[in-house]
């Protein structure tokens, strides 16, 4: 199943260096050293492009808050009692899962970029996107990413990239995001924020008061930029975002917002986690209204401090649960060929044709019932064959 085109029974890959260099009826490609899958099927692997992996040691930690800022609470109280050691088996558990759960590529927040001098080469491609925050004067400059991106040029083998993360417009300043634009415009590299995710964030910066409002001021932050504008024009019109960010949540949406979005749809991407959504009990994702626009929409999980598993077929089945109008093959481009658009990676990630990356999965199916896209949306088994980049994975 290509994506990209229609599927092709009893098809096969060919693969080179890391590389798809056919794709085609096996009977075309036929050679001595294949390798025969069986009836399955054949599959890019999928793109998680929303993840905290700092978080997989909080599963079930934190029960279902009544405000996000008693969530932020909680979650910082979770984080003191946690030691690097733990950090690090927490992203090795989630590499695991998500493995598990057929992603092969993955969009990382890394909230503690001091720990990857310790971690080993990661199994699936991975972007890791530096979170930069300012509300307690934690300090950030140019040359904090030159070493950061040094770091990533002496591990060659390490596949994916890096990226900057300025937290959202609550934590990280207009000053921190311009950095940032100016980092990631001079080095090409992705950012992502998150943005519009609480009523509690809009209401800070619509009328400068409400819960979230009551958590920051005390902590010293500075309130002179509230009771202005919404979070997103708050960062539109600070043109603090560079072309191509990927934006995290946008869930609160104003009308004066939409005229934003609908100028600039093709300027950025928007991530939606369905499981975390329905976690926090959150009013409906407008997910019609970016449709309607023409912006790019892919799907995440957010961490497990905030849903159940790493799991993006039960991200998919959620998003079809919610919005009726959304097809299998609309949810699936969400975790394929979208998510590798808004890397700058159409063509070379998330779908197999020639030149992308061989990045697979197989999945069983016996022909009957549901057609083959609404089977594979379906999926409930553990993925057990995975390739990366040409090699095939051991089971997790």
């Amino acid at each position: 199943m290509p994506i990209s085109q229609p599927p092709i029974e009893d098809g096969a890959v060919q693969i080179h260096q890391g590389r798809i260099v056919a794709v085609g009826e096996w009977k075309d490609l036929r050679c001595d050293d294949a390798e025969d899958l069986g009836e399955r099927v054949l599959m890019p692997g999928l793109i998680n492009a929303h993840c905290h992996l700092d978080y997989s040691g909080m599963r079930n930690a934190i029960l279902q808050p009544s405000s996000f800022s008693n969530w932020v609470r909680r979650l910082n109280e979770l984080k003191r009692t946690v030691s690097d050691d733990d950090y690090l088996d927490a992203i090795a558990f989630g590499f695991s899962e998500l493995k598990k759960w057929g992603t092969t590529s993955v969009y990382n927040i890394e909230s503690f970029p001091e720990l990857m001098v310790r971690m080993p080469a990661p199994p699936l491609r991975t972007w890791w996107f530096y979170e930069l925050l300012d509300i307690r004067s934690r300090v950030h400059t140019d040359d904090v990413v030159a070493g950061a991106l040094a770091f990533f040029e002496s591990r060659p083998q390490w596949l994916g990239g890096f990226g900057l993360s300025p937290h959202a417009p609550y934590t990280t300043s207009l000053g921190l995001y311009e950095l940032s634009r100016v980092c990631c415009e001079k080095y090409a590299m992705p950012l992502m924020t998150h943005l519009a995710e609480t009523i509690e964030e809009y209401e800070m910066f619509a009328s400068a008061s409400g819960v979230l409002y009551d958590f920051l001021a005390p902590l010293g932050r500075d309130m002179s930029d509230t009771g202005k504008v919404t979070p997103i024009r708050h960062l539109f019109d600070s043109g603090a975002l560079p072309v191509g960010a990927i934006l995290t949540h946008m869930n609160f949406v104003s009308e004066d917002d939409w005229g934003l979005l609908a100028q600039r749809h093709a300027d950025f991407s928007v991530v939606h986690c369905p499981m975390c959504h329905e976690y926090f009990g959150r009013e409906f994702f407008p997910l019609e209204r970016f449709r309607e626009i023409g912006m790019n929409l892919c799907l995440g999980t957010d961490s497990l401090a905030s849903n159940k598993a790493l799991n993006l077929f039960e991200e998919m089945r959620m998003l079809m649960q919610k919005h009726p109008s959304v097809r299998p093959e609309d949810a699936l481009a969400m975790v394929t060929v979208n998510p590798a658009l808004a890397i700058g990676l159409a063509g070379q990630l998330g779908e197999l044709k020639e030149g992308a990356f061989a990045d697979l999965i197989a999945l069983p199916f016996d022909g009957k019932g549901k057609s083959l896209v609404e089977a594979v949306v379906a999926n409930r088994t553990q993925v057990e064959w995975t390739m990366v980049n040409g090699g095939v994975q051991p089971p997790a």
